[in-house]
């Protein structure tokens, strides 16, 4: 059984980087898509980014700010977050859906996803 777990919240002020890791166990990461997640109190789940064999996409608000990568080596997905704004503090969450086949395009769909980890929570200051 996939189990997630996530780290490297924490608390920055805006225009500062985090990175955050989704560790993996029980399964290879490598034959699931992830996606991160953030969602603040009173407010619905936002998907952020995903990964898949090949293929990653974001949503326009952290293009080219943020970057998800994997270490199939330490079975890790992480996302890269720089010139945080006040708007990113949220609970970030990762996910993941699959085994799915090579080359499989990711989808940022909620729903899809089936593992998920704990969360970690994220603040920016202004």
């Amino acid at each position: 059984q996939l189990q997630l777990v996530e780290s490297g919240g924490g608390s920055v002020q805006a225009g500062g980087s985090l990175r955050l890791s989704c560790a993996a166990s029980g399964s290879t990461l490598d034959n699931y898509a992830v996606g991160w997640f953030r969602q603040t109190p009173g407010k619905e789940r936002q998907e952020i980014s995903c990964i898949s064999s090949g293929f990653s996409n974001y949503i326009d608000s952290v293009k080219g700010r943020f970057t998800i990568s994997r270490d199939s080596a330490k079975n890790t997905v992480y996302l890269q977050m720089n010139g945080l704004r006040p708007e990113d503090t949220a609970e970030y969450y990762c996910a993941a859906y699959g085994p799915i086949v090579s080359g499989a395009i990711c989808v940022m769909r909620g729903y899809e996803y089936d593992h998920w980890g704990q969360g970690t929570q994220v603040t920016v200051s202004s």
